[in-house]
């Protein structure tokens, strides 16, 4: 299953910018290189379903990462309208009734559960009243009730991926943000994330995809940071690749 994914497939570019026409200029920029796409809650704002069906309609994949979070038949009812439309994956957070409400409601889309943020860390969850829980030991709970409730994958940080592939089997997705390129996931870039991963780690690990943002949106060359991002993912696959893109 994983080396089946298409290298071009394995980076979920996250399009955290506040309008269509910066999306737009992303995706003309790097679709050649990467066919998947983030619509977070801001460009979902600015951009709606029209921009869903526009990237779709150029042969790329959307997912749609509002982490629906509600009663049961909200969420329900939210899942079944974006399955009108062409998404790949969607978000939903909360226990497991919300996931359950998702699932039956999915369509054709895939469902991902989201664990813990990539920017929480134990602080956060005393914060949350959570006193004493580890991080690692949430993420995994709500990993296998995800699974319990028919779930198509969740979405966790590389630090968890390793034991959570374990727990779930080779069927279940884990797409997993907080990616910084080599060395610079020795620290958390000086964003809000706590918790992050190389690409080669996340993809060791059994990370099926990685979103990343701004390690690739702020770089002076963004090609060349996608050139490695793609390097690591190969070397953590373990799959000799002769011409995958840009390394040729």
């Amino acid at each position: 299953m994983k080396t089946a994914i298409p290298l071009e497939d394995r980076i979920i570019f996250a399009l955290d910018v506040d309008s269509p026409e910066d999306a737009r200029q992303w995706v003309a920029l790097l679709g050649g290189h990467i066919r998947f796409f983030k619509i977070g809650l801001q460009l979902f704002l600015a951009g709606g379903f029209g921009l869903i069906e526009e990237l779709a309609q150029q042969g790329h994949k959307v997912m749609v990462d509002l982490k629906l979070f509600d009663i049961d038949k909200t969420v329900e009812l939210a899942v079944r309208e974006l399955a009108k439309h062409p998404v790949t994956f969607t978000t939903v957070h909360g226990p497991q009734s919300i996931v359950q409400a998702a699932v039956t409601a999915r369509g054709h889309m895939r469902i991902l559960a989201v664990t813990v943020l990539t920017s929480f860390d134990r602080h956060d969850l005393e914060d949350l009243g959570l006193p004493g829980v580890e991080v690692e030991q949430l993420v995994l709970s709500r990993a296998r009730r995800a699974m319990e409730a028919g779930c198509d994958g969740v979405v966790a940080s590389g630090q968890e991926v390793a034991k959570m592939r374990k727990i779930v089997g080779d069927g279940f997705l884990i797409v997993t943000p907080g990616i910084r390129p080599g060395s610079f996931a020795d620290a958390a870039g000086g964003d809000e994330q706590k918790r992050v991963s190389t690409a080669r780690e996340a993809i060791l690990a059994g990370a099926d995809h990685v979103v990343v943002g701004r390690p690739i949106k702020n770089a002076t060359d963004p090609l060349a940071v996608v050139k490695a991002l793609q390097q690591e993912i190969c070397e953590g696959l373990r799959v000799t690749i002769q011409s995958p893109p840009l390394l040729s």
